[in-house]
């Protein structure tokens, strides 16, 4: 478990580069109709979209690696962190002011990570899950998945939405599909060790190879569809969430379950989803496309965006 801490602080690093490069190469394409699937050969000629794939492919080896040596409960709540990475990247590259309710979104995030991983104490847990486990948990999360397009394909023929909505409905699609790739990943590190010979004689290399594929297009649309900051809660809060909900299905995982354990499991998370709000509605990423305007007075460069 000593190791699958900082290999999946290096897999929330890669997937926060991730997210912001293809952000910056998808803002200015729009997916033609519904579900298009040329959307991301569009993309890929982008070379900031393809770093970004490249970094994700890197998160996700630092990722297998992490899912090898800990829990699924364990590891997917760190990969939240990418949020807070995402926010360093964006005051880096908007040259704005952090704002003092930018640290303390920050640091009510941070808090409520670490007292949830205190309180639950993921621990335990197969290696190895039944297959009949796996066919009811891939039919749930399709069904939420085909879900989440609907309502979203629908709201967009019969009530016109905006862009943030639409990338928000796309956004929490996304995380439930990654929760359950993040699953698969770790049915998949189960077989590193029986050689090549293993991986490729189990269904687990397949699956994560279209489910991969999938989240990947779903994520695509996400980020062409509106503002970072209306997909990145999404992202963020559901793929742990999905993820620790099927380590405890699948693996059989364990959390704190006394009643000062729930009770600080509860506290964690208020602390943890106020902060993602927050940090989602800061000025750095929720007004990542206004164009900045030169102070008169000093010659700074500020936002073109309320402060409140």
């Amino acid at each position: 478990m000593d190791k699958a801490i900082p290999l999946a602080l290096l897999a929330s690093l890669c997937t926060a580069t991730s997210s912001v490069c293809q952000r910056l190469g998808a803002r200015d394409s729009q997916p033609q109709g519904g579900l298009d699937v040329w959307l991301v050969f569009r993309l890929a000629r982008k070379p900031i979209w393809l770093l970004g794939i490249a970094s994700m492919i890197l998160g996700f080896v630092f990722q297998v690696s992490a899912l090898h040596y800990g829990a699924l409960a364990l590891v997917q709540p760190i990969l939240a962190l990418e949020l807070l990475f995402v926010f360093g990247y964006m005051a880096f590259l908007t040259s704005r002011t952090v704002r003092h309710r930018d640290w303390l979104a920050a640091a009510s995030m941070s808090a409520g990570l670490g007292l949830f991983l205190f309180a639950a104490s993921p621990h335990g847990g197969r290696q190895h899950a039944p297959t009949s486990l796996w066919l009811l948990a891939g039919l749930l999360t399709l069904g939420v998945v085909l879900a989440g397009l609907a309502v979203a394909t629908w709201r967009q023929r019969r009530a016109p939405q905006s862009p943030a909505q639409r990338a928000a409905i796309l956004g929490a699609t996304t995380g439930v599909a990654w929760g359950f790739v993040a699953a698969v990943i770790k049915e998949f590190s189960y077989h590193l060790n029986g050689g090549l010979s293993s991986i490729f004689s189990n269904w687990s290399a397949y699956v994560l190879l279209g489910a991969g594929a999938a989240s990947l297009l779903l994520a695509s649309h996400a980020l062409a569809a509106g503002p970072l900051a209306a997909s990145q809660p999404g992202f963020t809060i559901l793929d742990p969430l999905a993820a620790s909900l099927l380590g405890l299905f699948l693996f059989g995982e364990h959390f704190g379950a006394t009643t000062v354990d729930l009770a600080l499991e509860a506290m964690a998370l208020a602390l943890l989803v106020s902060g993602v709000s927050g940090l989602s509605h800061s000025q750095l990423i929720d007004g990542e496309d206004e164009p900045a305007v030169a102070d008169e007075r000093d010659g700074r460069v500020i936002p073109r965006v309320a402060d409140n």
